[in-house]
């Protein structure tokens, strides 16, 4: 140290790195900020979907109060009942909690509870696919996995009903985990023997699943009675997900169980042998056969435990919500799980957090469009708006002008071609 040169403070050299953090705009503002902006341009889009406002706006010169506060009261309305819709009112909770009588404590905690039960596939399904992320794969087959897991929690479901729920429920569980690691062991197998591009794999495995729920639905193993109707037979009340918050509400024992698989999936990736080959192999491939990791056998792996993960969320959704197969199955759960993923940075907390947000959105958004008639599309938009901030940082440190970290980190390596 120089003679001149003067001690730093703890203080000021505190004052410094919270500086550095939000001057440099690591990963947490980033999403911070996308998140603010995303909310901006819903905003926007709240005002010009709403009569009200847009007259008002067209009487700006005359009136503009009365613009801005038209304006004002849409936006407030919209995402007030999108925080209602997800959360519930805290006037009602805290009534629930002072009554104590079950049927407040369901109706207050209602809300919540749907945001739960979306959440839960959404966070399965996203490990899935983030933790192929990790391993330099991109697998787009997360809707078949899905269907395959909930075919084969259905088939354990029905045909054993005289099972004891204590065995029931497992093999359930494990028969969708089975089904869903078998259709993304066949695209990690096309990968590693012959050099096919995961994308195409496992999207054209979407169709093939997407055929065989509807053949299986016509099928005598399948179909329920009377042969008539396209659905399948009821899972039997041995392998249903037990419910953890009372009759009243449909937030179930998956939820706990999948933010326990999170867990297992952050060691996983952070602390085992496994783990650190995914994420050498997704980092840097050639690398990784340099040192010895045998690159064929680690894809089927990867891209087997991520049909494992998401042939589980199709399998919670069975034995936890639904209890029954229809055409079309999922809706777009498995294609959702990909921005999931994004957004979480292939970061199991991450992608918890943003299945979070996405289940938040999914539940909130219904109550939304009774409430101000605002479309369910917003919801829709502010997700990928939002992702497309997340998967372009470079768009959000040139709006709000934040430099480049000095020691960047990427979160992915790159998807292996």
């Amino acid at each position: 140290m120089s003679p001149d040169s003067k001690p730093q403070s703890p203080g000021g050299s505190l004052l410094r790195r919270v500086a550095d953090f939000f001057v440099n705009g690591n990963a947490v503002v980033i999403t911070v900020l996308a998140f603010v902006s995303a909310l901006v341009i819903g905003a926007i889009i709240v005002v010009l979907a709403t009569p009200q406002a847009t007259r008002a706006w067209g009487d700006l010169l005359a009136r503009p109060g009365a613009a801005l506060g038209a304006s004002a009261r849409a936006v407030a309305g919209a995402y007030g009942s999108l925080f209602v819709g997800s959360i519930g009112s805290p006037g009602s909770i805290a009534r629930a909690i002072a009554s104590g009588r079950a049927s407040d404590f369901a109706n207050a905690f209602r809300p919540l509870s749907e945001t739960l039960v979306s959440t839960t596939p959404l966070m399965l399904a996203g490990l899935g696919i983030a933790l192929a992320f990790r391993a330099g794969l991109f697998d787009i087959g997360g809707q078949g996995q899905l269907i395959l897991g909930a075919s084969g929690a259905t088939l354990a479901g029905f045909l054993l009903p005289g099972l004891p729920q204590a065995f029931h429920l497992p093999f359930a569980i494990l028969a969708g985990a089975a089904f869903g690691a078998a259709w993304g062991f066949i695209p990690g197998v096309l990968k590693a023997r012959t050099g096919a591009h995961e994308v195409i794999t496992s999207m054209m495995m979407n169709y093939i699943a997407f055929n065989l729920l509807t053949w299986l639905l016509t099928t005598e193993l399948y179909q329920a009675p009377p042969r008539d109707q396209t659905v399948s037979k009821t899972v039997a009340a041995s392998a249903h997900l037990p419910l953890i918050a009372g009759q009243g509400l449909r937030v179930n024992l998956g939820i706990v169980l999948a933010g326990l698989i999170a867990f297992g999936v952050s060691w996983l990736l952070r602390r085992s042998t496994l783990g650190f080959r995914f994420r050498m192999l997704g980092l840097n491939r050639e690398a990784a056969r340099v040192a010895g990791v045998d690159i064929e056998l680690h894809y089927v792996l990867a891209m087997t435990f991520a049909g494992l993960l998401v042939g589980l969320a199709g399998a919670f959704m069975i034995l936890g919500v639904d209890f029954r197969l229809s055409p079309s199955y999922g809706g777009t759960i498995g294609f959702d799980a990909i921005t999931v993923a994004i957004l979480g940075r292939g970061s199991p907390l991450g992608v918890a957090l943003s299945a979070l947000l996405f289940g938040a959105f999914d539940a909130g958004g219904r109550t939304m469009q009774v409430n101000t008639g605002i479309p369910l599309q917003l919801v829709e938009v502010l997700q990928a708006v939002l992702v497309l901030f997340v998967a372009a940082p470079g768009v959000i440190r040139t709006i709000y002008r934040i430099r480049v970290a000095r020691s960047g980190r990427r979160v992915f390596g790159g998807w292996a071609g």
